[in-house]
This record gives structure tokens, sequence and C-alpha cells, in this order.
């Protein structure tokens, strides 16, 4: 089993993990209402999904 030599140092140990961020998700527009929506979703405010209605939303 592999075993470390050295110690990692804190420099090397913070940068490795400062890569691990959170990322905004990106958005669409609807057609339908021009409002933001996830891509390959539903639209939560008018509730259709590629040209179809999913659900209805009042």
């Amino acid at each position: 089993m592999a075993v470390p030599k050295r110690k990692t140092s804190k420099a090397r140990q913070r940068s490795r993990s400062a890569n691990w961020k959170l990322e905004t998700p990106g958005l669409a527009e609807c057609p339908r209402c021009h409002q933001p929506k996830r891509p390959h979703h539903m639209c939560p405010n008018c509730g259709y999904y590629r040209g179809r209605e999913v659900k209805e939303v009042e």
C-alpha cells in the first residue's frame, strides 16, 4: 500500500481544496413566458416543457 514519504504542506492542501466551490446553475429562457428556467426541465412559471403543458400552474 502506498504511504506518503513527506507531510503535505498546508499551502498544497489548501490550494487543492480551494477548487471545491459551488457554481451557479445555468439558466435558459422559457420560450413561452420568457422567465428563467433550468435547461431540460419544465418551466416552474408556466408548466410547459417542449411546447406541451406538463403541469397545470395557477
